[in-house]
């Protein structure tokens, strides 16, 4: 009975400071409204956005995924993604995550059948599967880079995709060479059913980021959004 009584006062000090955190979770809230790449919402956002609707009651989020490149102000969104090479310069960015890099794949059977370019301008003479990308209209144009030296090479074969994922299932098939991030065929490497050309020639470029305008007046849930979001490399 002692020990409780000696304990009483550290007890409600604990019991006031938790209710000093229920009542800033709850007084937190608003409704923040981003666009962005399916892959980034997937990968990056969900998690850290499931996690605060789960803390916070009263925050609200509006995840519009579109590869589209629009102006979010106009379009009333708090903040958008987009890797670090497409941000607007008068746009405050913030990484959400790594470097990204791309990777020239084909199946085994492929190349068996053609010989595996070594250096960029050997594409002229495979076939490539092209990916249009749904924000431009345009075919995308593979850039590859090493010591300084730029190459880019328009695809050229039968199959043009505007999703990633049938990209790696047309290289799968057998139908040439796919120019894709090289965390998605991460898997294909690992277990051989694609192999890596080009590799060397495939340099790390900007990641995702979130941006938003400079002049925005930051919510307490949109700074927690940011906080929570924020690349931090591991030590």
């Amino acid at each position: 009975m002692r020990l409780i009584e000696t304990m009483r006062p550290a007890l409600d000090e604990l019991s006031e400071r938790l209710a000093d955190v229920t009542s800033m979770k709850d007084s937190i809230g608003g409704t923040i409204r981003i666009l962005t790449p399916e892959r980034a919402a997937r990968t990056i956002l969900w998690p850290a956005i499931n996690e605060i609707v789960s803390e916070y009651p009263g925050i609200n989020v509006e995840l519009i995924v579109s590869g589209r490149l629009i102006d979010i102000v106009s379009e009333r969104f708090d903040a958008g993604v987009r890797i670090g090479e497409e941000l607007a310069m008068d746009m405050v960015a913030v990484p959400i995550g790594p470097d990204l890099r791309m990777a020239a794949v084909a199946s085994p059977d492929y190349l068996r059948r053609h010989p595996a370019p070594v250096i960029p301008t050997d594409l002229a003479s495979h076939l490539s599967i092209g990916y249009r990308r749904s924000e431009t209209g345009a075919v995308y144009s593979w850039e590859f880079a090493k010591d300084g030296e730029r190459f880019k090479a328009r695809p050229r074969g039968q199959l043009v995709f505007n999703d990633a994922s049938l990209l790696l299932e047309a290289a799968l098939s057998g139908h040439g060479i796919a120019f894709v991030l090289e965390s998605s065929a991460a898997r294909y490497l690992a277990d051989g059913s694609l192999i890596r050309v080009l590799e060397e020639w495939c340099e790390p470029f900007p990641g995702f980021h979130l941006y938003y305008p400079s002049r925005r007046q930051n919510s307490a849930a949109f700074k927690l959004l940011i906080d929570r979001l924020r690349y931090r490399e591991a030590s």
